[in-house]
């Protein structure tokens, strides 16, 4: 199974930016009003997708481990006179949604996909299963603060946005899984790529591999 890359994009916002910057910095690019309720994830996840027109027939698969966990952070943090604002943030759409609902785009199928050791496989494979002709693989975190002492949030922020099709023309590398190399008993499978890892191999178009649950898995990017 394979899909081609058509689109890649990375966003690694400054290490200490918080929503409040990311506003300041990305804003202009968001409806009028929108940015005011976006989380941190949700503006980078826009700026990541700037560049693509989403469409009506495609299907987004959305991955991330600890989603809008600074939103939360931050709304806690303004108690015992709990905000209103960071109240209606805490509790807003995830982030790809707030970019789809900000743009009002529907789209085909949303596969939001929550999980550590093996996130980046669970959502490669969807993308590959998905009958879409175009999938619109996304992922990202927030940077966490006292819940990243807990293990409950990410040491950084970053967003990223790719386009998967069958098409080879014109394409900058491509997704593949090898199903007949199946990992098995005497075959375990190795360490996938965290998401930040995955970004991180992007944002420099480094290749990866690995064997994982149902096969070789193999990036390749031009």
């Amino acid at each position: 199974m394979q899909r081609y890359l058509h689109y890649l994009r990375v966003e690694q916002p400054p290490a200490a930016e918080t929503a409040v910057g990311a506003r300041e910095r990305l804003g202009a690019r968001f409806p009028r009003g929108a940015a005011r309720r976006m989380t941190h994830l949700g503006m980078l996840l826009g700026a990541a997708l700037e560049g693509l027109a989403v469409t009506e027939e495609d299907a987004v698969v959305y991955a991330t481990t600890f989603a809008e966990t600074r939103a939360l952070e931050d709304f806690l943090a303004s108690f015992p006179a709990a905000s209103p604002l960071l109240f209606q943030t805490s509790i807003h759409p995830g982030g790809i949604q707030q970019v789809l609902i900000g743009l009002q785009q529907p789209v085909t199928r949303l596969w939001p996909l929550a999980g550590r050791s093996r996130l980046v496989e669970q959502a490669l494979l969807t993308a590959l299963l998905e009958p879409a002709a175009r999938v619109v693989l996304v992922g990202g975190e927030e940077r966490g603060t006292w819940l990243l002492e807990q293990k409950l949030a990410n040491d950084r922020a970053f967003a990223f946005a790719l386009l998967l099709t069958h098409e080879a023309a014109g394409s900058l590398g491509r997704v593949t899984l090898d199903v007949t190399a199946g990992a098995g008993p005497e075959v375990p499978p190795t360490p996938a790529p965290t998401l930040a890892g995955f970004a991180d191999a992007l944002a420099v178009r480094q290749g990866l591999g690995w064997r994982g649950v149902d096969g070789n898995w193999q990036l390749e990017v031009r």
